[in-house]
């Protein structure tokens, strides 16, 4: 069932939504022209689709439209400049090694223009063969701006029907995300599992659920459509993804000593149930999720009402049988219940019949400032032109690489193809060596799996429909896994290309061994110049990820403090602080596991890090779990120790952002407001025994920063 729910999930999900969009954007130019016994005219503008469809990735219409026609403009320049170019082998040369430079700069703005650059570069390569004559150049620039353009309002009239799918795909996305993240928690109280190998799968799983939110924050907070309307889809939409990341910190939140509660509570049976529950909650979330993402009205709700009545008894009948206190597994039990509610809003937002709830005011919250903004200023560009910019040293890599591989490719005269070696080239080298290495490793695999797929298909299926069938479902493939897995996006574009190259009489089994070498040479080139060539490492800015995330954290806890001091902390400040403590920690884990496929001699530290980023996830869990006690529920009149335990660790993690080269939050000069002279609460003493852990932890993530800054 689990499969089967997958696989339907996938078909309704935004990739394959995509892969449907771009196969049927670059298809119809060329099915339509057929008709017209223009089948030539046709290829022209799907090879125009093909291009601008790279720039096509998620992200709100205006987005998209702005970057699709920037994008447009630069493939007809490239077009112009490569039809003349390639008359000469050494102003092709110099194209080649200009354009590829330039282009590549394009990421100084961002994923979406380092796309627009990809772009041309494509259109650079699938030109460079091409045998033009000089007054057939602009007539064919002009025929692959058409198909460009075409695209373009494909796509935008594709999402302007469903203006709200995109977001709602994304939605459901996030959901599956935050199950995954949740069914991870629920392992802790399992006795079987291994902590530390737990905490990895954690750390990895957060840095999903941290991309997939912010895409959700672009589609929704960027949005004009979302953004200033008031409509109920518009609304259930934000209020869905505002409790979910609600649900995200509540989780997060859900964190103690794993290994001191299993000894503390091991002969109870308690934490099995308590895990039990929790995997109930998150295959009801999944369901939830599911109805979202299908777009359908999901109407069983699980009642965990008496689960957790009887999780209650449990833990009432251990405190009454032990001498140690129970009170963290009351807490527990608190979390369970706030989870348990967060489901029930979300599931109410798609089966409420009331749209009062739906249209609220929600103005205390300003969304503009839970987005971030690029500057697409010249100067931006500019001032990326030194060697200490990751940018600037990818883009000289790039430029030195594509002429590497143009020279060899016209040097050994690898075929009618040799443009595969720069497209090999092209899709491999990123700016770090760990992602070159994955895509390098993903391409040569995809590869030559895919290329037995071809030939299979062109020796033993000779039905020329059932073989451009196959052609469609291998497109269709192709496009779908291009974001979601590289390796089956590869496998499923080399028998598509091979069974197009069939059907256009261009080569026949020979273009797939000339495919296979040309991929080959590509990613050789591609690997060793990822090495040698401007390297970038991660131990060279491992330490500003760390910094960052420490003042992250010391913001988060100067929210806190100044609650705790009696002054007014806005809704959207907490929140602001704690979606950056989460994008900072989801960064620093990537870059902690983009470090691990790198070479051996590069991997400095690694062993520090690892518990850093560990120390780091535990610390955000505690601050999480301390700040919705006092921040949200306004539990500012405390013991007099409550804040100089936050002041503590404000103090250790502020010297240590510093000796990290890092910023500095100072917390100084108030005090807080006098209390009465009650004894101590209970929940009091629990809030300080997490602050007094949140200090250690503060204190062990001093000593590893030491270790790493040695």
């Amino acid at each position: 069932m689990i499969q089967t729910k997958e696989i339907k999930s996938f078909f309704f999900s935004q990739y394959f939504s995509d892969g449907l969009r771009i196969s049927l954007g670059i298809l119809l130019p060329a099915i339509v022209m057929l008709q017209f016994d223009e089948f030539d005219l046709g290829i022209t503008l799907s090879l125009g689709a093909l291009c601008i469809c790279v720039i096509d990735s998620p992200g709100p219409m205006v987005h998209k439209r702005n970057g699709m026609a920037i994008g447009n403009v630069c493939l007809f320049i490239a077009a112009v400049t490569t039809g003349f170019a390639r008359l000469n082998v050494y102003t092709l040369g110099l194209e080649v090694t200009l354009f590829s430079f330039l282009f590549s700069m394009f990421i100084v703005y961002g994923n979406r223009a380092a796309s627009v650059g990809t772009a041309a570069l494509l259109i650079m390569i699938f030109m460079m063969d091409k045998e033009l004559a000089p007054h057939e150049v602009l007539t064919y620039s002009l025929q692959i701006l058409a198909g460009g353009v075409w695209y373009m309002l494909f796509s935008l009239v594709f999402f302007g029907i469903r203006p709200y799918r995109a977001a709602q795909q994304a939605l459901g996305e996030n959901v599956a995300d935050i199950v995954k993240f949740l069914r991870i928690k629920a392992d802790f109280y399992l006795p079987d599992t291994d902590i530390d190998d737990n905490y990895h799968k954690l750390v990895s799983q957060q840095i999903h659920v941290s991309q997939h939110q912010d895409a959700v924050r672009e589609l929704l907070f960027k949005s004009r459509v979302m953004a200033r309307e008031s409509t109920n889809a518009s609304r259930i939409l934000v209020l869905t993804f505002v409790d979910l990341v609600d649900m995200f910190e509540q989780i997060m939140a859900t964190h103690y000593d794993y290994a001191q509660i299993r000894e503390k509570f091991k002969g109870t049976g308690i934490l099995t149930e308590i895990g039990y529950t929790v995997h109930q909650m998150a295959n009801e979330l999944e369901n939830i999720g599911y109805a979202i993402l299908s777009n359908t009205r999901y109407k069983k709700l699980v009642d965990f009402t008496p689960a957790l009545e009887q999780l209650k008894l449990q833990i009432d009948a251990i405190g009454d049988a032990q001498e140690t206190s129970n009170l963290v597994l009351k807490k527990i039990l608190i979390n369970l219940r706030d989870l348990n509610k967060e489901i029930e809003n979300i599931f109410n937002y798609y089966n409420s019949n009331s749209s009062k709830i739906l249209i609220a005011d929600n103005s205390d919250v300003d969304v503009s400032k839970f987005v971030t903004h690029q500057d697409y200023e010249p100067h931006v560009f500019f001032d990326n032109f030194t060697l200490d910019s990751a940018a600037f040293k990818h883009a000289l890599r790039v430029c030195l690489v594509c002429l590497i591989g143009f020279t060899v490719a016209k040097a050994f005269a690898l075929g009618h193809h040799s443009y595969w070696v720069l497209l090999t080239i092209i899709v491999i080298l990123k700016p770090g060596f760990s992602l070159s290495k994955q895509r390098n490793y993903q391409r040569l695999i995809g590869t030559i799996s895919g290329g037995i797929i071809g030939i299979a298909i062109l020796l033993f299926v000779p039905n020329t429909n059932v073989q451009f069938t196959l052609m469609l479902i291998f497109m269709l493939g192709t496009y779908s896994f291009q974001r979601l897995n590289y390796v089956v996006s590869v496998i499923f574009m080399t028998p598509y290309v091979l069974i197009l190259f069939k059907f256009l009489k261009i080569g026949h089994l020979d273009i797939v061994e000339e495919r296979i070498v040309d991929t080959v040479i590509g990613s050789s080139i591609a690997f060793i110049a990822s090495y040698l060539i401007f390297p970038t490492w991660e131990f060279e800015q491992i330490k500003t990820s760390l910094a960052d995330v420490i003042y992250s954290n010391v913001n988060y806890l100067v929210k806190i403090a100044k609650t705790i001091t009696g002054k007014t902390v806005t809704t959207t400040e907490y929140k602001l602080a704690r979606k950056d403590v989460y994008v900072k920690s989801a960064n620093l884990s990537a870059a902690f596991e983009r470090m691990t496929s790198e070479p051996k001699s590069k991997q400095r530290n690694i062993k520090d890090i690892h518990k850093f980023v560990v120390l780091n996830h535990i610390l955000s869990s505690y601050t999480a779990t301390v700040a919705s006690e006092i921040t949200l529920k306004g539990m500012h009149k405390t013991t007099p120790d409550i804040l100089k335990l936050v002041k503590k660790s404000i103090n250790v993690l502020n010297e240590t952002s510093k000796k990290l080269d890092g910023e500095r939050k100072e917390f100084t000069g108030e005090k807080a407001e006098p209390t009465e002279e009650l004894a101590p609460t209970l929940t009091d003493k629990l809030l300080k025994e997490q602050l007094e852990f949140i200090s250690k932890i503060s204190n062990d993530i001093a000593k590893i920063a030491d270790a790493i800054v040695k």
